[in-house]
């Protein structure tokens, strides 16, 4: 998977959280993932497709931080993942979706995005429909964790 590709999510997820919640994530080092466990407790996923390429890309946050995250964007912290929670993050995976998908229009990639799908509870699965490789890339900030995790595979023209 190369990091053209990669990066303009990396980016989006930075830009999105920078200005919507004021914070910052510091990112940690990527990795092949072989599994279909989420490493959070809430997680967005979204599927694209496109001319050259398929494939989906997910979030995935801790309970406290995405509780954080909440509290930044509206000034109130919940005390669990509650439905407004699990909103948010479909929200941020459809906003750094769309901008990773803007930069990627601007290489020559073109994808259309489904809606995100948010999935939470302790040891769920994200299960993407796609046979390229998953990348995980871990992000940390000090009340918690956060995984991206980018799955594409490339459409041969035949």
């Amino acid at each position: 998977m190369n990091a053209e590709f990669v990066n303009p999510f990396l980016q989006a997820l930075q830009n999105v959280l920078s200005m919507m919640a004021q914070m910052e994530l510091k990112p940690g080092k990527p990795q092949l993932k072989q599994d279909e466990m989420a490493r959070g407790d809430v997680s967005g996923i979204i599927g694209m497709v496109g001319p050259q390429v398929k494939g989906s890309f997910s979030i995935s946050f801790e309970e406290k931080l995405a509780c954080e995250i909440m509290s930044k964007m509206v000034g109130e912290e919940p005390d669990t993942l509650d439905d407004e929670v699990c909103d948010m993050v479909g929200e941020i995976t459809n906003m750094v979706t769309g901008g990773a998908k803007k930069t990627l229009g601007e290489k020559g990639y073109e994808f259309q995005m489904a809606t995100p799908i948010v999935v939470s509870g302790k040891d769920h699965t994200i299960s993407h429909r796609s046979d390229g490789k998953k990348l995980i890339m871990p992000f940390s900030h000090q009340a918690g964790q956060a995984y991206i995790e980018i799955c594409f595979e490339e459409i041969s023209s035949s």
